[in-house]
């Protein structure tokens, strides 16, 4: 979908620097480029130099015309969602992304595609349809190239459906419907940790924690307004990279300068983290953030040793004493790459039960609900091999003695950060007493621990001397 109002005005802001944006075959050939889903086996210094390491989703896309920027670009089961936000000031030097306010717009717009697109990723036919309607829906929703409702999947695909705009001149566009009823709130904080643990002296171990705010508000009222308040507990590490739905009237500039790029310093902003904002009529999130905790939930070891045709592996986790010792699931997956199915296994397991895969290249070591009173488990083990078929894993990283184990868990009313909703503050400015529920959750995503004995690929490393 293209703007031409968008493209006029992003030319009159940058004057002899703007970059046309190309024709759209041309600009999926350098968008696929830069997202190394092309000739990504060749070494490009602009694209694949270690001085350009990328921290989000925002990239440069090199044209005939020039470098085009900020493309807002991710992957999401097998389909690339990406968009090219105004910027409303001009891009040399290049403005901070928090200060981008299209990027959140932006993002707000693609993860409502993907909430409307993903139901339907194992039906190709469905998927087919839904994407041949979406041009319907996005004129709908971003009519003149602003987002006024990035919740697709409340919108009409049909035209003749459409209902007249509200008749209330203050009620926003992104509040499709009225609500009639009892006012209620539903708040839930999502925290997702992503971890690698090398268990070196010479390698930093990285974990980082990604939030978000998920809310619905049943609330009567063409523009009602809400406050509400994020809390940290005392010395809890501050959110940052905060970004917030369009909804939101105001928020202190402070917090959203926090950025987890450059260091902590004592006047970094640590809440409360207030929100005022007019929900719309279904479930959105209010606002994403990150935050760097000082320790991981478990702490790993990972010991893999080849001798002759056997494996002796090694695992060690522990679980820190500040995390809910209440799991909704919690097990560790051992993958073995380019040897073929296991033919013998013996194994010694201090807590929970091992299982060996169907495909016989994988154990999964079910830990459970709970850690035992000492909070660490082990196992330990040998492993040997028949000749790998093709049916059977390769990875061209895992190669030799490289490999990890990967933790999955959940626990739910738990956040790593402490963040959490307090209810006596939650403001709302309508009739009626609401009720308000608040939860959370913590899960783990790419939460790697690799072999201590063998090198293993480096996901970060210091740029300065």
């Amino acid at each position: 979908r293209r703007y031409p109002t968008v493209e006029i005005r992003a030319e009159t802001f940058n004057g002899s620097t703007h970059v046309p944006v190309p024709s759209d075959s041309a600009f999926l050939k350098a968008l696929l480029f830069e997202l190394r889903l092309v000739d990504d086996h060749v070494f490009v210094e602009h694209r694949d130099t270690c001085t350009r390491i990328n921290h989000s989703s925002v990239y440069s896309v090199r044209t005939e015309g020039g470098d085009l920027w900020p493309v807002l670009a991710f992957q999401k089961s097998g389909l690339i969602y990406a968009c090219l936000p105004l910027v409303e000031e001009t891009l040399e030097p290049r403005p901070p992304l928090l200060t981008v306010t299209g990027l959140s717009q932006g993002l707000a717009l693609l993860l409502g595609i993907v909430d409307y697109i993903s139901p339907s990723r194992k039906n190709e036919a469905e998927m087919t349809a839904k994407i041949g309607q979406l041009r319907n829906l996005l004129i709908q929703a971003c009519p003149l190239g602003t987002p006024l409702n990035t919740n697709i999947r409340s919108l009409n695909s049909s035209f003749d459906d459409i209902q007249e705009m509200p008749t209330d001149e203050n009620q926003p566009a992104w509040r499709s419907n009225t609500y009639k009823g009892k006012p209620q709130v539903n708040v839930c904080i999502t925290e997702k940790v992503k971890c690698m643990q090398y268990d070196k002296r010479d390698v930093v171990d990285l974990w980082q924690v990604y939030g978000v705010v998920n809310c619905k508000c049943d609330i009567e009222g063409s523009a009602p307004n809400v406050t509400l308040s994020l809390n940290l507990p005392t010395n809890g590490p501050p959110l940052q990279d905060i970004v917030v739905h369009h909804c939101v009237t105001s928020v202190d500039p402070a917090m959203l300068m926090s950025s987890s790029a450059e260091p902590l310093d004592d006047s970094v902003y640590n809440g409360p983290y207030k929100f005022p904002f007019i929900p719309p009529s279904d479930s959105f999130n209010l606002c994403y953030y990150t935050s760097q905790v000082p320790v991981p939930p478990i702490l790993g070891s990972y010991q893999l040793i080849e001798e002759g045709s056997q494996l002796k592996i090694t695992v060690n986790l522990k679980l820190h004493e500040s995390i809910k010792n209440s799991f909704e699931y919690c097990e560790a997956r051992i993958p073995f790459f380019n040897r073929g199915p296991v033919a013998q296994l013996e194994y010694k397991v201090s807590y929970g039960q091992l299982d060996l895969s169907r495909e016989k290249s994988l154990l999964v070591w079910i830990i459970g609900q709970k850690f035992p009173k000492s909070l660490e488990v082990s196992l330990t083990g040998t492993v040997s091999f028949v000749t790998a078929g093709k049916e059977h894993p390769t990875d061209y990283v895992c190669t030799g003695n490289t490999a990890y184990v990967k933790l999955y868990f959940r626990i739910a009313d738990f956040t790593l950060t402490g963040c959490y909703v307090d209810q006596h503050s939650v403001q709302i400015f309508a009739p009626g007493k609401p009720k308000i529920t608040a939860s959370g959750e913590l899960i783990s995503s790419d939460y790697y621990i690799w072999n201590s004995k063998a090198p293993a690929p480096m996901v970060y490393k210091t740029l300065l001397d």
